[in-house]
């Protein structure tokens, strides 16, 4: 099979290669999926989990990309919930080989159905960007309807779900991110914008949740921002400056089959959309994955026609 591999961590995205690899046998509990959408995180190879496995062991070259959209080839033994010929959608997981190939073994539990009205493309576009949001939302941030949300990076891949999935619930969004974001975080739901280069993040409005994806001082001034019992979440690591009166969290997202099957349905329905900037194949994926401009959105890989 074509496989996107990475070979060297220094060297970062000029350390790509596509290369061919042998196909990917089913563990117990696993799938095979050939890969027909594959969604890639442009940090994802600062992580420590694309270069060792979990004993801490050089597992170079691995294949990076961690969700996917495609189709059950095999199933290995004990595998149960899933069959072969099944549409499916998923996060992988980190310590094992990605979704950057035409086919991949994902443990079974790690995968959702797809409905065969959501392409391969919007499904992968889902994954990451929907459980981050839902769980930073959900089960760390407690958001109900009536509270009020401070959400960085509103238009962007993850912030775009948060806002979309707070304003369903009846919270109020205010949305932050640069000048130019400002229009498509109101069309994806904010009822206000904090223009962070020019705007007093500090004249916000005391609120009951802050969803951070930025991290640094914009994460450390946040927390001045939050109502007594109120919760900072963030994806960027521990703040160095809790609120005062209420509590922080810091998560790494995990694969949960209930919550896809949650997001997809929202998706269908239209009360979610994607955010997808970039569509490329795998063969054109080092070419892509090298460009020197910014991308606003998902970067999604049509790894099969």
């Amino acid at each position: 099979m074509k496989a996107i591999v990475a070979t060297d961590q220094a060297a970062g995205m000029a350390g790509l290669n596509l290369v061919d690899r042998r196909e990917p046998q089913a563990a117990i509990n696993d799938v095979v999926v050939q890969v027909h959408a594959s969604g890639f995180t442009g940090d994802e190879l600062t992580w420590p989990a694309t270069w060792t496995d979990r004993a801490g062991r050089d597992r170079t070259p691995s294949i990076p990309g961690h969700e996917l959209a495609g189709v059950v080839t095999a199933l290995g033994y004990g595998t149960t919930g899933l069959s072969i010929g099944q549409r499916v959608f998923g996060l992988t997981d980190w310590y094992r080989d990605g979704t950057l190939a035409e086919y991949v073994a994902v443990e079974a539990r790690n995968l959702a159905p797809l409905p065969g009205d959501v392409d391969f493309m919007h499904g992968a576009a889902l994954v990451m960007s929907g459980l981050t949001a839902w769980q930073g939302l959900f089960e760390h941030g407690r958001l109900q309807a009536g509270q009020a949300i401070l959400v960085h990076g509103a238009a962007g891949v993850v912030g775009s779900m948060a806002t979309q999935l707070a304003r369903e619930v009846g919270a109020y969004v205010i949305g932050t991110g640069r000048a130019d974001a400002r229009h498509a975080a109101l069309d994806f739901g904010a009822q206000e914008f904090i223009d962070l280069d020019n705007d007093i993040l500090e004249d916000v409005c005391k609120v009951d949740l802050v969803f951070d994806v930025i991290g640094s001082d914009i994460a450390k001034r946040s927390a001045n921002l939050i109502r007594a019992g109120g919760t900072l979440v963030t994806i960027t690591g521990p703040i160095e400056a809790p609120p005062s009166a209420g509590r922080t969290i810091d998560f790494v997202v995990e694969p949960d089959r209930a919550q896809l099957s949650q997001l997809v349905q929202r998706l269908r329905d239209g009360r979610l959309r994607t955010n997808i900037g970039s569509v490329s194949t795998l063969d054109d994926a080092i070419r892509s994955l090298n460009r020197t401009e910014r991308v606003k959105g998902k970067t999604i890989f049509r790894v099969r026609a």
